[in-house]
């Protein structure tokens, strides 16, 4: 933890006191935490750190900052995992992944190199196979459910080592 505290100190020095009794409510901005070495390459760099935000606008406090990390690393269980996971893939938060969700990750893993047939081929298909209730999109159980079946997907997710 007082490793955390020196890394989140150091993105702000003037803004992050190393004494909280004065200023307990420090946040900083997204884009300071994004610009981190164990972010700045992630495709979803902004989604994962708001899925951490309290406010859910990206600014994060030092818990959120801890909590991150915590997920972020090797030791965190696979259960915590999988439920960040979904919510780095719910772009709209509507606790389901739709198709529109899909193909926004779809998007930024291949930096949209495919055509939107290929993405819509492989949205229905991701589907098709994962969605066992067929309501045409992904709850957090069929979304377990396809990841329990890919090993290494969570690994991937969120593969930098913090």
């Amino acid at each position: 933890v007082y490793r955390l505290h020196g890394r989140y100190h150091e993105m702000a020095p003037n803004v992050v006191p190393m004494d909280y009794t004065k200023d307990p409510d420090v946040k900083l901005p997204m884009q300071l935490i994004i610009n981190m070495p164990e972010l700045k390459e992630n495709p979803f760099k902004e989604r994962i750190v708001s899925s951490f935000s309290e406010d859910g606008e990206g600014s994060l406090s030092f818990n959120d900052f801890v909590d991150m990390f915590s997920v972020l690393s090797e030791m965190a269980p696979r259960e915590l995992k999988a439920i960040y996971a979904f919510k780095v893939y719910d772009f709209n938060t509507d606790n389901f992944i739709c198709k529109s969700d899909l193909e926004k990750t779809l998007n930024k893993l291949t930096r949209e190199e495919l055509t939107a047939e290929e993405i819509t081929l492989v949205c229905e298909k991701v589907i098709e196979e994962a969605d066992m209730d067929g309501d045409g999109k992904l709850g957090f159980a069929d979304f377990e459910n396809m990841i329990s079946k890919a090993p290494d997907f969570l690994r991937y997710c969120f593969k930098k080592k913090i």
